[in-house]
């Protein structure tokens, strides 16, 4: 179970009005680790291109998603990121950074993890680069089973009928 951590700045800061520390409160934390539109990015258990995809539906049905991934997997995230807004499918809403306090199951120990959150929102022209999905099938799939399904029905009079 991951906790957060708020960490202070490496150098003090001498403002008073700057040096806050907004650390989430416990029901905006159990809030926040439900979100529908959030997708937690590993780098080894599955191929990059399938959070690529994922991210793209998850656009579709919420309007924007929210990657997350902590250590070595952060580079993924970040690539995630690059290729929807190379593509012109996103645009960059938000990016947190912040580290995560984790038992190291090793060694039992606590140890520090960097923790990154980027919100994506759709372009303006993701609605005509992304053709809309159909009951988890694009319309192209859809055509395509409803012709084969017509053809079937059509064999099938022409059996009757011989």
């Amino acid at each position: 179970m991951a906790m957060e951590v708020a960490t202070p700045a490496p150098a003090p800061i001498t403002a008073p009005e700057r040096n806050i520390i907004l650390a989430p409160s416990v029901k905006a934390a159990t809030t926040e680790t439900h979100k529908k539109n959030r997708i937690q990015v590993s780098n080894t258990k599955k191929p990059l291109f399938f959070y690529v995809n994922l991210a793209k539906r998850y656009m579709q049905q919420y309007n924007e998603v929210e990657l997350s991934a902590l250590g070595m997997a952060i580079t993924t995230v970040v690539t995630i990121s690059e290729i929807l807004k190379n593509n012109g499918l996103a645009t960059e809403k938000k990016v947190l950074t912040s580290t995560v306090g984790m038992k190291d199951e090793a060694k039992g120990k606590m140890v520090q993890k960097a923790k990154i959150e980027i919100v994506l929102g759709k372009s303006d022209k993701f609605d005509s680069l992304v053709p809309p999905v159909t009951n988890g099938k694009t319309p192209e799939e859809v055509a395509k089973a409803e012709t084969e399904a017509a053809i079937e029905v059509q064999e099938e009079a022409a059996a009757t009928e011989a």
